[in-house]
C-alpha cells in the first residue's frame, strides 16, 4: 500500500508537533507494508527529494504566505502527478491551500484527513474560509481526531461525527536517542539536575508569558527548550519580571532533548488556547517516565496528562495555580516521582507507536476495500 502524506510543513525544515506526528505515522506503519511518501512546501530553493528513515519527502517551493497559509504552484502539479500513483490520501488539518488542492486536482482516491486543531487565530479570515473548510470535510472519506477531549469539544467535529474517529497520537521510543553520558553530564553541570522543563516551539498559544509570571518571587530553576516567533517577547518579558534562574537554551537536537527530560523534575505545558490541541511534549515527558503540569483547556492535553494520577492540571491563564503546581512537586519530590511512573505506564498502554500505526493500517484498509481495493493487515 502506497500513502501520500500532505501538509504545509516537515522535517528537516520544520521541527513541530504534526510533523513529529506524520513521522511517526510513516515510521510506524511500514512495519505493515506501508511505503509512506510526504509532499510539503520548502523555502529552501532545491526541491530535491529526500529521504527520512525509511519515508520519501517530496518538497516544493514555497510561493508566498497568507495568514501563516503557504501557496505553491508547483505543489499543485507535484500532488496531481504523486497522487496518481498512490492507493491512499492522508491530509493533515489545518492548511486552507490543502482543501483547495483537493479539489482542483480532481484526483479520486481514498482520503483521510487527521485532524489535529480547530481554527483559532485567524477568525476573520475564517469566516471567508468556513464554505471550503466544511466542503473540504464533507468530501474527504474519513476524519481522524487525535483524542477523545477533542472530538467532544470540537464545534467543528461536531458536524461530523458520523464519519470521525478517535486515534491517539503514538511515539516509538526506540526512535529517539540513547543519552551519553558525557552529554548527561554536560547538561547536569550546566543547569543542575532539578529543574521544570518546557519543550515546544516558543508560540502565542504556548502560554509561556503565564510560566514566567508563575516563577517570579521564587527560586525555581526553569530550563526553555525552544525556539519561535514570540522567543523574543518572551525573554523581554523575563527581563521585565527580573528573572535570574532561567535558561533559554533555544532549539537543540534530540539527544539534547531527551537528556534535558532525564535530569528535569517535571515537565511544565502552559499553553492556555485550544490551538494546542494535544502537546506532543507532554507525551514525551510521560514517555521517559515524568510527572506533568499542564492547564485545563478541553483538548488531548488533558487526555495525556490525568489530574493526580500523570501529573497536575491546573486552569488556563492563571499563574498562582501553575506556581501552586510548582511548589507542589518542588516540596514534594516523591509524589512527583509517583506520577512520573503512572506517565510511563500510561504510555506504554495507550500511546505508543505501534497502538497509532495499528489503528491507521486497519483505518487505510476499510477505506481501501470500500473503494473496491483490498490490504490485509499481517498478523
Amino acid at each position: 500500500m502506497r500513502v501520500l502524506h500532505f501538509y504545509r510543513t516537515y522535517f528537516p525544515d520544520t521541527m513541530g508537533g504534526v510533523e513529529q506526528v506524520i513521522y511517526q505515522i510513516a515510521r510506524g506503519t511500514s512495519a505493515y507494508g506501508v511505503e509512506t511518501e510526504i509532499l510539503t512546501l520548502s523555502k529552501t530553493k532545491s526541491e530535491e527529494n529526500l529521504f527520512i528513515d525509511n519515508h520519501l519527502v517530496h518538497r516544493a517551493r514555497l510561493d508566498f504566505q497568507i495568514a501563516s497559509t503557504g501557496f505553491s504552484l508547483s505543489a499543485l502539479l507535484r500532488f496531481i502527478q504523486l497522487a496518481k500513483q498512490v492507493d491512499m490520501i492522508h491530509y493533515h488539518f489545518p492548511w486552507p491551500f490543502m482543501d483547495m488542492v483537493h479539489f482542483t486536482s480532481l484526483v479520486k482516491k481514498p482520503s483521510v484527513v487527521t485532524y489535529h486543531s480547530d481554527i483559532i487565530r485567524q477568525k476573520f479570515l475564517f469566516n471567508f474560509y468556513r464554505p471550503l473548510m466544511h466542503c473540504f470535510l464533507n468530501h474527504v472519506d474519513r476524519i481522524v481526531a487525535t483524542s477523545p477531549n477533542y472530538f467532544a469539544t470540537s464545534q467543528v467535529l461536531d458536524q461530523y461525527r458520523a464519519k470521525t474517529e478517535v486515534i491517539p497520537i503514538g511515539l516509538d521510543k526506540a526512535s529517539y536517542p540513547k543519552i551519553r553520558p558525557e552529554l548527561l553530564q554536560y547538561w547536569r553541570t550546566r543547569v543542575g539536575d532539578r529543574f521544570f522543563l518546557f519543550v515546544g516551539m516558543i508560540r502565542y498559544y504556548k502560554g509561556l508569558h503565564i510560566l514566567l509570571d508563575a516563577v517570579k518571587g521564587t527560586d525555581f530553576p526553569l530550563v526553555i527548550l525552544g525556539s519561535g516567533p514570540v522567543e523574543k517577547e518572551l525573554r523581554r518579558h523575563a527581563q521585565r519580571l527580573d528573572l535570574k534562574n532561567i535558561h533559554f537554551l533555544g532549539a537543540l537536537s534530540d539527544e539534547d532533548k531527551v537528556a534535558l527530560i532525564d535530569l528535569s523534575l517535571a515537565i511544565v505545558f502552559p499553553s492556555h488556547l485550544r490551538s494546542e490541541a494535544f502537546g506532543i511534549s507532554l507525551l514525551e515527558g510521560a514517555m521517559f517516565g515524568k510527572p506533568m503540569i499542564s492547564s485545563e483547556i478541553g483538548t488531548g492535553t488533558s487526555y495525556v496528562n490525568i489530574h493526580n494520577e500523570t501529573g497536575l492540571v491546573v486552569p488556563p491563564s492563571n499563574p498562582g495555580s501553575f506556581r501552586e503546581a510548582m511548589i507542589f512537586f518542588w516540596n514534594h519530590p516523591e509524589a512527583a516521582a509517583e506520577m512520573g511512573k503512572n506517565a510511563e505506564a500510561r504510555y506504554w498502554q495507550q500511546f505508543t507507536s505501534a497502538h497509532m500505526a495499528v489503528r491507521y493500517v486497519d483505518l487505510y484498509q476499510r477505506l481501501l476495500e470500500k473503494s473496491a481495493g483490498s490490504f490485509k493487515v499481517p498478523q
